[in-house]
């Protein structure tokens, strides 16, 4: 007869998790580093107890919104390349479903994250409890049903032995590369203090091996066959790369073919920007010379992209009539998006035998001129706009008399700013952003050393992600220095994890950038031809009854003091300088920068066109001219078939 153990079904699962690890190319770590719990009633007695029980094989860490607990652990994932993930528990009721957002972030940027939220009382005898939602159509549901769409995999437990089959399942989601994502295992407050006789088999250590498909023979060879044929081929570098730890692969297959790279967010830093064939950007936030290429593409190689509309400007990026698109990627869903040969497989095995296959084949001379000057154009762009010369031409196109006042009313540009901290970063070092008119000129402008540098939250653009991710980022790369950018929209959304970073000694600098509203949208709306109506932060006037007053003035310094941050306002590129300097040399603890930055300063280049539908029908003289160019814009779209 097997041997049991006797245990609570929340010390099951907490000794269940210690035991996992995982495993690629011989490398082994534990799977899971550590959890973020917030107690309530809902998961105090049950998962409390039990975690307090195993501090010492998994961290317990204390955030303060729940929300930005999973934020943080979308950014540890991120930065482990999805090898490792964090626990995070919370209570039932407004405790689970501030967890929602964040496991939207998780599982549409596939990242892995186990979230447990507390839920009812399977016996339903005290129902209804505090913070139960009530159904007139059954008593099987609860809030906590609301996390089955962000989920890659969803359970809730009734009964004890259900965890036997449901912990594995739950495992298996989140360390397939193809499937991973937010997990959901709802834990009703009375069944996570019922004990049970588990079996010890469950608890004995097991490896997770994290696979690496091979592509299919007869889809490789054709894949090799089209590039062969290719004249104006391009690469569309994903997050796939990183997550595969496909960089060495990518830069050899580059340099033994001379294809360009294009970057999207997630995949920026696949190749260090001063490569060759770094083209940069592409799509929406794209350079000229990455759109121009992917716009005359015969061949697109998109490797570990899903292809959003970002990156496809709303599928009117590929205009080559005869274009062909090569899918590789190890999720069947995305390998084959706008009708790709689909190479469902690992990045890095897959680029290591397309190389020798395509051995004697090279891109033209002509070709790679081209690429070469649209690099050097960019990188003369980036020079300009980080001097602040774009400014400056801005303000000479104004008529003379206005220039002085003008002048006396502009702030620091956000494109100088980022120029100012890429130039002061180290290579290692990572700055953070998710949302806003940053992720735009970020993509444009910074100049990535290391793969893991630049990291961007683009799938879902959450905002308020930015500064809990750091927290995240940090626990990941204790050696590296993090830099959180945030605007001032993001910043008052979730600010409090500045708290839990200096409650756990942990060193972060953040850039606040001060635009008084949500620039990003703000530019959005009149491009719709709604005004910027809604998107300042300004004071109601009483005669329009709109908020076109003054603008409202937050004192982002004070509000990051309180929270235990030191804190630097820097209006100069000399005090932004200074402001770095010193939080460089700060030993411990969060160091805010709060910077106003001028609204309207925004990266500028060809425009590319983004699918926002613009009102049909509109009394708004502007609405009816933005229409006018959304219907003409509209003709570029393309169904590739």
């Amino acid at each position: 007869m097997s041997s049991t153990r006797r245990l609570t079904v929340a010390q099951a699962i907490v000794e269940f998790l210690v035991q996992q690890h995982t495993r690629r190319d011989d490398v082994e770590q534990p799977l899971f580093a550590g959890a973020f719990a917030i107690f309530g009633h809902g998961n105090v007695a049950g998962l409390g107890a039990a975690l307090l029980e195993r501090t010492d094989r998994l961290r317990c860490i204390l955030p303060r919104n729940e929300q930005a607990m999973v934020h943080s652990a979308v950014g540890f994932a991120k930065m482990q390349n999805r090898l490792q993930a964090m626990v995070c528990t919370t209570s039932i009721g407004p405790g689970a479903t501030n967890m929602i957002t964040g496991a939207a972030v998780a599982t549409i940027n596939r990242l892995p994250v186990l979230l447990l939220p507390g839920d009812l009382f399977a016996t339903r005898a005290p129902a209804p409890v505090l913070q139960q939602l009530e159904s007139a159509q059954s008593q099987d549901v609860s809030v906590n049903d609301c996390f089955k769409p962000v989920s890659r995999y969803w359970d809730r437990i009734n009964r004890p032995e259900q965890v036997i089959a449901a912990l594995p399942e739950a495992m298996r989601v989140l360390t397939s590369p193809a499937e991973t994502g937010a997990v959901t295992l709802c834990l009703p407050q009375d069944v996570q203090t019922e004990a049970f006789d588990f079996p010890e088999a469950l608890f004995r250590k097991r490896v997770w091996t994290i696979p690496r498909l091979r592509p299919d023979a007869t889809l490789l060879a054709e894949a090799v066959a089209l590039l062969r044929q290719a004249t104006r081929p391009v690469i569309v570098a994903g997050g796939g790369v990183h997550y595969s730890g496909a960089i060495d692969s990518l830069r050899a297959f580059v340099d033994a073919t001379g294809i360009a790279v294009v970057e999207t967010h997630a995949g920026k830093g696949a190749l260090p920007y001063d490569h060759p064939q770094a083209l940069g950007a592409v799509g929406v936030t794209g350079t000229p010379g990455a759109n121009r290429l992917t716009r005359e593409a015969d061949v697109v190689l998109v490797v570990g992209s899903r292809l959003s509309d970002f990156t496809t400007a709303s599928k009117s990026a590929f205009q080559n009539p005869a274009v062909r698109f090569i899918g590789l990627n190890v999720t069947e869903l995305d390998a084959g998006k706008h009708q790709a040969l689909p190479l469902v497989a690992d990045a890095q095995v897959t680029l290591d035998e397309l190389r020798p296959a395509l051995a004697g084949w090279e891109t033209s001379a002509a070709y790679r001129e081209q690429v070469t000057r649209d690099r050097l154009d960019w990188e003369q762009e980036i020079d300009r706009i980080v001097a602040g010369q774009q400014q400056a031409d801005e303000l000479a196109a104004i008529p003379s008399d206005r220039q002085g006042a003008e002048a006396g009313r502009r702030a620091i540009s956000q494109g100088e700013v980022i120029g100012l901290l890429n130039g002061f970063v180290g290579p290692r070092d990572v700055i953070i952003n998710a949302a806003g008119s940053l992720p735009g000129d970020l993509h444009k402008l910074w100049r990535a050393r290391d793969p893991k540098q630049y990291h961007l939250e683009y799938g879902y653009s959450c905002m308020g992600y930015e500064i809990a991710a750091g927290l995240g980022v940090k626990l990941a790369a204790p050696d590296r220095d993090v830099y959180v950018l945030a605007g001032d929209g993001s910043y008052l959304m979730m600010a409090q994890e500045i708290a839990t970073a200096v409650q756990e000694g942990i060193r972060l600098t953040i850039l606040v950038l001060d635009n008084h509203g949500f620039a990003s949208i703000g530019a959005l709306s009149e491009s719709v031809g709604a005004q910027g109506f809604a998107t300042e932060y300004r004071y109601r006037t009483e005669c329009s009854d709109r908020l076109d007053g003054p603008p409202v003035q937050v004192d982002f310094a004070a509000n990051a003091a309180s929270l235990g941050a030191h804190v630097w306002r820097a209006e100069s590129r000399d005090a932004i300088r200074e402001a770095l300097q010193a939080a460089k040399a700060t030993e411990e603890g969060v160091t805010a920068i709060v910077i106003p930055v001028d609204r309207h300063a925004q990266v500028g280049g060809p425009p590319v066109w983004w699918d926002v539908p613009v009102a049909e029908t509109s009394t708004l003289a502007s609405v009816q001219e933005a229409r006018a160019r959304y219907v003409a814009a509209r003709a570029q779209r393309r169904f590739y078939l």
